[in-house]
């Protein structure tokens, strides 16, 4: 029982030192501090295979945090959740840890953050996944947590169905040569 008593004690004091020194946010400061700015979101291929042919599209968010609350902003992890509009089951998902040592200052942007979903569309090729129709508006629940907060939703935003993703041309033989 001592042995106890003695460690809970040891834990208490180094709590006590070691704290001060780390940025613990609540779940309700984070929310406060963080504003998602510059957002912007694509398909983007995640696997291509000219034959047989096969590709697989996923979406990717990017965006800013800009600090609106009055304490710098660190060790902030992102999570982004994907799924089909009205649709319950996610398809897909992101985590970064993306401000990390480098703190956010009050009033400042952090760099540009990406979040890649895990899984998307499947198909042969791109005009076979724009007519499927499987393949429909998109949504991105983005979550933020930080040392001590609980995760905190910054928003549910549309997926453009914008796609950054050119199929390579047909090899042409050049003139004079046999087609094989």
């Amino acid at each position: 029982m001592k042995r106890y008593a003695l460690s809970v004690v040891i834990l208490g004091v180094l709590t006590l030192v070691v704290l001060p020194g780390c940025k613990i946010m609540s779940s309700e400061d984070l929310k406060n501090s963080v504003e998602v700015v510059d957002l912007t979101s694509t398909w983007v291929s995640k696997y291509y295979q000219p034959w047989p042919p096969r590709l697989i599209l996923v979406p990717q968010i990017s965006f800013r945090i800009k600090n609106v609350g009055p304490k710098p902003l660190n060790y902030v992890n992102f999570n982004a959740v994907f799924n089909f509009k009205g649709d319950p089951e996610n398809f897909g998902d992101a985590f970064m840890a993306a401000i990390r040592s480098k703190a956010v200052p009050p009033g400042e942007l952090s760099p540009v953050i990406t979040l890649r979903s895990n899984l998307g569309v499947d198909g042969k090729n791109l005009a076979g996944i724009r007519d499927n129709p499987a393949w429909k508006q998109a949504e991105v629940r983005l979550f933020a947590i930080s040392k001590g907060s609980s995760p905190v939703r910054l928003g549910i935003f549309d997926v453009s169905r914008d796609i950054d993703f050119k199929e390579p041309e047909p090899v042409e033989p050049k003139p004079g040569e046999v087609k094989k």
